[in-house]
């Protein structure tokens, strides 16, 4: 039996390795949707059951046509503007996304999908009031207007979910990583500074914590909700729950890489640059059912997969 998939989003760092998850099942035909502003074709895997279509989700008959075209059961809604500093830069191009999510809702309700996936993000719960943040009881009090845009989306999906039926599941995306994100952002921005041998620059002292997540926790966990008919009209967090503070990433990698950086220090951000990040993670042990990467070891593939990619 052949099962339509949808993937927005899916030139991205982690849509691409979602895309390559789904791609192992030679039952499923992944339809990705991208326009290319952040993404990368080159990211999108090679493989006879996945098909590229240059769309923008934000424009309703753009995405309308490859509904109409595909009988698609499954919708994994990963487009998005992404990154601190470029969304502090675009608010109205962060604002726009909305626009996205009713157009993939009103699609997926009119044309028989059986669930909505969306990427949510950490970003939501702002400053924590708690730690670990927990998916029900940590309050989300972000104003910044990425993580307003999230925080929508889920409230419209918890509202489909009433009115027509349409079962969901959110991923609250905490920093995840891996060999096709871009430096935009930290983890790959300071591994390639520390391979050519560049300072490490941090925002303030670096004293903020972070968790690190390798992408392939990430998308065993989210396959696993496909796959096990799990996380149904549930929010989950998915991340690590090992925290570090920007500073022990930046030496961490400095001892990783062997590399001779030194580490300067920048005036801190005045928004976009939480304190701390911690976590819920029970939801996501449960799915993974294993051990999370690392972090060590997780840098360690990502220095194995530059040098095969002949450098930084």
């Amino acid at each position: 039996m052949t099962t339509h998939i949808l993937v927005t989003g899916g030139a991205g760092n982690v849509g691409s390795a979602l895309v390559a998850g789904l791609a192992a099942n030679d039952g499923n035909i992944v339809v990705v949707a991208d326009n290319l502003s952040t993404g990368d074709l080159s990211k999108i895997p090679d493989e006879p059951n996945v098909k590229f279509i240059k769309c923008d989700a934000n424009n309703y008959d753009d995405i309308a046509a490859i509904f109409y075209r595909h009988p698609f059961e499954f919708v994994f809604h990963y487009a998005a503007v992404v990154g601190v500093q470029r969304t502090l830069a675009n608010p109205l191009l962060v604002l726009r996304d909305i626009r996205g999510i009713e157009n993939l809702l009103n699609l997926s309700k009119n044309t028989g999908v059986r669930r909505f996936f969306f990427s949510s993000s950490s970003e939501v719960y702002g400053e924590p009031f708690e730690i670990p943040q927990n998916e029900e009881t940590t309050p989300l009090n972000s104003r910044l207007p990425y993580a307003i845009v999230k925080n929508v989306a889920e409230a419209y999906l918890r509202s489909y979910q009433h009115e027509y039926g349409l079962d969901y599941t959110v991923f609250r995306f905490f920093n995840t990583y891996g060999p096709n994100q871009s430096e935009d952002f930290v983890v790959p921005r300071f591994l390639q500074m520390a391979l050519r041998g560049d300072d490490i620059t941090i925002y303030g002292d670096g004293s903020q914590t972070r968790t690190f997540c390798f992408v392939d926790d990430n998308i065993d966990a989210c396959l696993a909700t496909l796959e096990g008919r799990q996380g149904i009209n549930e929010t989950i967090n998915i991340g690590s729950d090992e925290n570090y503070t920007v500073l022990e990433l930046a030496q961490m990698i400095i001892d990783v890489t062997q590399s001779k950086s030194q580490i300067v220090h920048l005036p801190a951000l005045e928004d976009g640059d939480m304190t701390r990040r911690l976590p819920d993670i029970h939801k996501m042990r449960a799915l993974l059912g294993r051990e999370l990467v690392p972090l060590r070891d997780g840098l360690t593939r990502l220095v194995e997969h530059y040098s095969s990619q002949g450098g930084p």
